[in-house]
């Protein structure tokens, strides 16, 4: 008969207890979310591999800018070669592939790997998640399109351009791609909520601005061939791209873009306006919507 193996059992004394350190509460988790989504639009904190495209798109995106500023320094111009306004515009498909590629990746992932009940299990609530997502993207988006511009600014000065035209310039530029991106942002984040396939989100995203902006020119061109004119300002309001065209050209003094160089006036502006508002608060309930559900 064998003999029974010693009782071996212990019992360790491994010190747990309460915290009882300060708790810092809702506000400083929307603060720290906001910034771990900003800083994540940009790769930074993650793999280098996740820093090259946003890198790379920023800098493609002030490319542009810089051979401005060399051009106008050069020559000695009073002017610089590209409007403020009209820059986002012409760098259209940057912006949207950099909203492509980073919306999907701030809100897809927390669905795929099903980690938004772990926020909501903080003393954090719904409402502060969606609006520290949107407010990152937004100002991803804001950085992205505004360092061109101050960029521009800087070298009208090194140029010895009027410095009040230039300023008051810079600053209807600023409001117009802040404009762009609380818009561009809300859309952008909710195609990509509706689906945890970062490939579906990215997809969807360049539809909704690239084809749409497409679809509505067309539109636009065909109007304008046709002599049917008068059409052409309303056709706008189907393209959040046109949309901020329409907006700038109606109360910031830009240049008309659309074909015949047609102006918006102060009575359809407001109509762009409104319509603006209600994209803005239409994707903030259709998100708030979305993370009631996944939420639980």
């Amino acid at each position: 008969m064998s003999t029974p193996a010693p009782d071996t059992t212990r019992i360790h004394n491994i010190g747990y207890r309460s915290y009882d350190g300060p708790r810092l509460g809702r506000s400083y988790a929307r603060r720290s979310l906001f910034s771990q989504s900003l800083r994540g639009a940009y790769g930074l904190g993650r793999s280098a591999k996740s820093k090259v495209l946003p890198m790379l798109l920023l800098a493609v995106m002030c490319a542009p800018a810089l051979i401005v500023v060399a051009i106008a320094v050069y020559t000695e111009s009073g002017k610089l070669a590209m409007e403020y306004t009209q820059y986002a515009v012409y760098l259209q498909l940057v912006i949207a592939v950099f909203l492509a590629s980073q919306a999907p990746q701030s809100v897809s992932r927390d669905l795929r790997f099903r980690t938004v009940p772990l926020y909501f299990s903080r003393p954090i609530e719904r409402m502060d998640y969606v609006l520290a997502k949107y407010g990152a993207m937004a100002s991803a988006l804001f950085i992205l399109t505004a360092t061109p511009l101050l960029i521009m600014w800087i070298g009208s000065m090194l140029a010895k351009m009027d410095f009040a035209e230039q300023t008051r310039m810079f600053g209807q530029g600023l409001v117009s791609v802040a404009v762009l991106s609380v818009l561009f942002s809300g859309i952008g984040l909710v195609m990509a909520a509706l689906t945890p396939r970062r490939g579906f989100g990215v997809a969807a995203v360049i539809a909704v601005l690239v084809i749409s902006y497409g679809a509505v020119s067309t539109l636009q061109g065909i109007s304008y061939a046709t002599d049917n004119t008068g059409s052409i300002v309303w056709l706008g309001l189907f393209s959040p791209l046109t949309l901020v065209i329409g907006l700038q050209n109606a109360f910031l003094g830009a240049p008309a873009s659309f074909p015949a160089e047609m102006e918006v006036g102060a009575g359809v502006g407001t109509v762009y306006l409104l319509v603006v508002l209600g994209l803005v608060a239409a994707c903030y309930g259709i998100l708030m919507a979305r993370y009631r559900k996944v939420g639980l």
